[in-house]
Parts: structure tokens; sequence; C-alpha cells
């Protein structure tokens, strides 16, 4: 069977249904191909126990609220019934040994959190993050929404030029690549401020002594800070139930089950895709690809050049990742009340803690204390749960692909390396104990539990090689220009008509739908 439309977009994640969105509301026929037996990639919600709804992976969307992508679309979404909850404590830290800070929306509440663990502290975190949104969003956020090869992006740079001069530009790039250890440890004086804000990088794919990960931390922060964590009302699906009559009013269709196995090419261009059954698409202004490099250059296309598949088999995946869920049937009893209020609570010893948790990961080992993240949904939606029901959204970041050995030197792991049942089972119970002797009801309240390893992450979503959440280790040397890898520009292929979007891609991972909306942009 062959069917032809304008666009044919492969993968059915954030960045393709922003890009197709856009298209089909501009009177492009889309048809959107999609693997599994559901759309929405890193976007999926489950009734895992009767009456809790819980947000499998991705559970929350700031990124996506506060970009062009929501700016361009959000009216038409929110009519199709999309709704965000919010709340004002975003996130907070929580350490084994009792201590808390909270972070709040409201600036002048996280200044007085922040003076009475240490004094000074919190007007040096307001001053930070307010000279630098107020200094450089501009040429921040101009470089992570343009294309890098384009006249946006040389006008935002020209424009910054001219007005800090080629040693201020150069300044600030050199400052950009501070880790966020040095800034936190120049900036504040107490642990609890700078472990509040250390566990942060680990969203951005990286770890506090990166290079580069000052300046996502004080993105990550103010981003934070200014739109709090917000949440579909009702679960996750509901963003893609809008994102689906959005589409679909406007002609686009979407086809699950549907593997592609081929993108097809004739003279040096994308004619379309074929997939495993037989299939053909056809598309006749282009195919849009929603897949790591290794998945575009290693499978879907026959003969890529020698250069591109060389530096495709050359990319890189960062750490993996386990998703736990719990079912609670009580709120839990925390160490301070109102961290109950908090979209995420960081469980971490501090900034040095999730430091070496980073290192025993990449070493291959399980951490001793990795940082455990804490999404608490029912603090913003209480249609998660049952009446007096609680859900634990939790995200262990900082774990190997394969695994070499245990840092405590307490689990046994297999000589393959391979994550087995016993191994999760053992890994949660190291969990689980720092979770109970801070929060005393926690066992006894749980009512079921659903825990994925990396490689059941790979399994819901092929893009999450290795259970890495960000399709790609997000290195400086895979970010920006160099993202997916050197010669990659503006979202294009060596082959005409075929785009790459998606977390492997400038810009990164986070739900932003910043790709999509860029390739669509090239159309409408």
């Amino acid at each position: 069977m062959t069917e032809t439309h304008d666009f044919v977009i492969v993968g059915s994640g954030m960045n393709s249904l922003v890009c197709a969105a856009l298209l089909a509301r501009a009177g492009k026929q889309v048809v959107v191909l999609e693997r599994n037996d559901r759309i929405g990639g890193c976007i999926r919600t489950d009734e895992l126990f009767p009456g809790y709804t819980h947000d499998i992976l991705s559970s929350s969307y700031p990124l996506f609220t506060a970009g062009p992508g929501y700016e361009a679309l959000g009216a038409d979404l929110h009519a199709a019934g999309l709704e965000f909850a919010n709340t004002d404590l975003p996130t907070a830290i929580l350490t084994d040994d009792g201590r808390s800070l909270i972070m709040s929306t409201d600036a002048a509440e996280t200044a007085r959190r922040f003076n009475a663990v240490h004094d000074g502290d919190g007007a040096a975190f307001n001053s930070t993050i307010g000279s630098f949104f107020e200094a450089n969003a501009d040429l921040t956020f101009g470089l992570l929404g343009n294309e890098l090869y384009s006249p946006s992006a040389a006008k935002v740079l020209f424009k910054e030029v001219r007005k800090r001069k080629i040693g201020g530009t150069l300044s600030f790039f050199g400052e950009s690549l501070e880790s966020c250890r040095t800034w936190v440890e120049r900036d504040f004086q107490s642990e609890l401020v700078r472990g509040l804000i250390a566990p942060w990088v680990l969203h951005a794919g990286l770890g506090p002594d990166d290079a580069y990960s000052g300046l996502m931390g004080k993105v990550i922060m103010g981003a934070v800070g200014m739109g709090g964590m917000p949440i579909v009302v009702g679960g996750s699906h509901r963003i893609l139930d809008a994102f689906r009559i959005v589409i679909e009013s406007h002609g686009g269709r979407f086809e699950t089950g549907a593997d592609v196995a081929r993108v097809t090419v004739s003279d040096g261009a994308a004619t379309g895709v074929t997939t495993e059954d037989g299939t053909t698409y056809q598309a006749r202004e282009a195919v849009i690809a929603n897949v790591t490099p290794t998945q575009l250059y290693g499978r879907l296309l026959e003969s890529p050049p020698a250069d591109f598949a060389a530096r495709a088999a050359d990319y890189r995946y960062g750490r993996a990742d386990m998703q736990v869920h719990y079912a609670l049937d009580t709120p839990p009893h925390w160490p301070d009340p109102d961290l109950a209020r908090v979209a995420y609570v960081h469980l971490t010893p501090g900034l040095d803690g999730v430091s070496r948790a980073v290192n025993e990961a990449e070493r291959g080992l399980l951490p001793e204390a990795g940082t455990i993240v804490v999404g608490q949904p029912v603090a913003l939606d209480p249609t998660r749960a049952p009446d007096g029901g609680w859900i634990f959204w939790i995200q262990l970041q900082e774990l190997p692909s394969r695994i070499k050995g245990d840092a405590a030197g307490e689990i046994t792991v297999p000589a393959d390396g391979a994550w087995t049942d016993s191994v999760k089972d053992a890994y949660l119970e190291r969990i689980e104990q720092r979770l109970e002797r801070l929060i005393p009801n926690f066992r006894s309240s749980v009512v079921g539990r659903r825990a994925y390893s990396p490689t059941e992450l790979e399994g819901l979503n092929m893009n999450l090689v290795g259970g890495d959440p960000y399709s790609g280790a997000c290195t400086i040397d895979q970010f920006l220009l160099w993202r997916p890898f050197p010669g990659a520009r503006n979202h294009e292929t060596p082959v005409k008509q075929l785009f790459h979007i998606g977390a492997s891609t400038h810009p990164g991972p986070g739900l932003g739908g910043n790709s999509g909306f860029m390739v669509a942009s090239k159309f409408v």
C-alpha cells in the first residue's frame, strides 16, 4: 500500500507533535508514524494501580510552557482541553540527616528561606539569577531557540557584539563554561543552597563538575523560579489528547504500530519512508525523523555518507535512569510539612554527594547514595489519586547502563553487567531505606510500586538508549554547534528533504519542542 502526504514525521514525541501541529495548521498534509501502540514518546500515562494516575516517564513541562511552541500553539491546545496545574514551591533539597531548604516562585520568599540558612545567600541568589537573565537572556535564549547556522542566530550575535564588544562577548562564552560547582561555591556559603541547586543540572544531562553546568544551572533555576513546575491536570496523556485534536482537526493523521524500516531516497533527496509491514508513505516536501543519530544513520538510511555514518557510530549516550512509581494511601510525613507542597524534592547529601554519585555511575558503579528525585504530582493535581492518597514519581538519574560493581560493596552484579530484576530490587531497597529514615510512614503507606530499570526504559522508547533519558550525552562536545555531532547543521542531513529533530539534536532534551518548532518554521 502506498499513500502520499506533504510531510511524513517519524516518531511522535513532543518535538514531532509541535512540528506536526504547526504544519497541519498551515494547511499541510501531515502523517505522524509511531512504532509503539500509542503516541507520545516520553509522554506516557498509565493507571498502574486502581485510582492512581501515573506519568511513567516525563512529568512536568517548564521548558514547553516557556518555549516558542507553546507560545504559538497554547491557545489551540487549551481550547482542545489542555490544563496545567502548578505550585509556588517548585523544588527543595532534603539531606539524609533531615535538613531541608525550599525554593519559592516568590523571589522575596526564596531570599527569606535562603537567608535563614546563611545570611546573605538569599540576596546573592536573587542577584545572581536576576543579573544573569537581565544581561544574558537575549544571547542565551537566542542561541538555544534558533538554528545556529542562520540569519536569526547571526543577528543575535551581531547585536550582542555591538553591545558587549568582542571582548565582552568572548568573556560571556568563557564564563559560560564554568561548572556548577565553581558557581555555587563562589557565590553561596550554605551547603544547603549549594545542594538545592546542584541536582538540577542532572535534569540537563550533566553533572555539577561538567563544563557549562553552571550556565545550565542558572538557566534552570531561573526558569523554575519564575515558571514553577507545571504538570498536566489529569495526567500527561491529556496533552497528547490536545495535540491529537489540534492536528487531526486540520487534516493530520497518526498511525501507531507503524515501525519505519527505511527512509527512501531518490537522486539524493528523501521521498518518503517504508514501514516494516511494507507500507510506503511518500512525502512531497520532507521527511522529518525524531530518532537518535544511531537509528537515522545506522538503520533508516541505507547508504549514508561515510563521514556521517562514522560520526553517528561515535555518538555517545549518557548515564542511565530508573523510574519508580509509588502509590500511597496517605500523604508522606516529611520532616518539614511544607515539603508536601513541593513539586520536586531532591534527596541528596548535597553538592559533593551529587558529584560523587555521578562519578560512581560514570565508572559503572551503583551509587552508594545517589540523588533521589521525588516528584509529588498530587501536591499540584489532587485528581491523580483517590481521596487521601498520594503518589511518588521517583527518578534516579545517576546509574550506569552496564554495571561493573556496587560502590557500597553490598549488591552482587552479574558478570555481563545487565540490569536484572534482582539488581533492580536490591538497589531499590537501598533507596527505600533512605526514604523511610526520613519519612517514617513511607513503607506502611505504600499500596503499589512499579519500577522501570534502564533496560525497561529503552524497551518503552527506543530513543532512550541504555536507559539514557536524554537520548545522548549532553556534555559540551555534544551541545550547541556539536549536537548531535560536528557537521550537522540546522537539523538538516546530507540527504535533501530529510530533517532530524528530537532530544539528540539542538537544543537538546527537555520536552520543550524547540527542534520541532525550528524545522516547522522552515515551511510555514
